[in-house]
């Protein structure tokens, strides 16, 4: 049996990723001032520059259902069935659009990631793996949202003006964290963002302490893979997540761009380490 995996254009996968494990995308638009553009045509860092020429931040226009019901026909017209993993239903209509489109149509599952960026592409990786094993569509699914509750999805952030713009934090906490120059941990909980932890430093110091304890926190991770996903970041910031995922054993460790969606939220030199915390204690 012939079966697509499609995400959105949240997943932040790489080109060579989204090729080699085959899986379909449908992008977003997104609107900055008077200009709209398909998630995709335009680079987080073209993003941060019109961001500050126009004062104010890109907007996302939700999926509807009759552009899912289009999207999902025509892949089915390729494949047998089609296993779709949405953007968390926590932040965008979409997913609940993708799920609407999917009822009325033959072989079509939807899985609510309750996540974003490459929290939804190790996934949809994943239910490539079980298409490629021979799993019938609607198990994959099934399986695929039982694993949903074993991500673990969070980034670290340099500064608040973008959450701030946001409307996701307020002036008190917004004015404070920048005059003591802390950096938050934004984490994914129950399909929303949330701040948990703060750091202070350079940036370089504060991912290396961030990823030795969220790995401290977090520890059994599938160590089969994780990602290294920012908006923008130095050489030395990334250097100190690989160090720590090396050390702690990781076999394939995957550096992608994050896309509109992360950036829109947290503005640059924001990275994030991303994995399944559902491997074997190795302590």
């Amino acid at each position: 049996m012939k079966i697509a995996v499609s995400v959105e254009s949240t997943n932040d996968l790489t080109k060579d990723l989204l090729e080699k494990y085959d899986i379909k995308v449908i992008p977003y638009q997104i609107v900055l001032g008077d200009e709209t553009f398909k998630d995709g045509e335009i680079s987080t860092p073209d993003l941060f520059k019109k961001v500050d020429e126009l004062g104010s931040l890109p907007k996302t226009n939700a999926i509807n259902e009759f552009e899912y019901t289009e999207y999902f026909e025509e892949l089915k017209k390729d494949y047998d069935a089609v296993v779709h993993v949405c953007l968390s239903s926590g932040l965008s209509s979409s997913c609940g659009n993708a799920f609407r489109a999917a009822k009325n149509l033959n072989d079509v599952y939807t899985v609510d990631s309750l996540s974003l960026s490459t929290g939804i592409g190790l996934l949809a990786i994943y239910a490539r793996e079980l298409a490629d094993a021979g799993v019938a569509p609607e198990e994959i699914a099934a399986k695929v949202q039982d694993r949903v509750s074993k991500l673990q999805v969070s980034f670290v952030i340099e500064r608040l003006d973008y959450l701030y713009k946001g409307g996701r934090c307020g002036s008190l906490a917004y004015f404070g964290a920048n005059l003591l120059k802390l950096r938050p941990r934004i984490i994914v909980k129950e399909g929303k963002m949330g701040a948990d932890k703060k750091y202070r430093g350079t940036m370089e110091k504060v991912v290396a302490k961030y990823c030795q304890e969220t790995l401290d926190e977090f520890n059994t991770p599938d160590l089969d893979k994780v990602f290294v996903t920012y908006t923008t970041a130095t050489p030395e910031m990334v250097q100190a997540a690989k160090a720590a995922l090396v050390e702690r054993g990781f076999k394939n460790i995957y550096e992608t761009f994050a896309g509109c969606t992360i950036a829109s939220h947290c503005g640059g030199n924001t990275l994030g380490i991303l994995y399944f915390n559902d491997g074997l204690c190795t302590e």
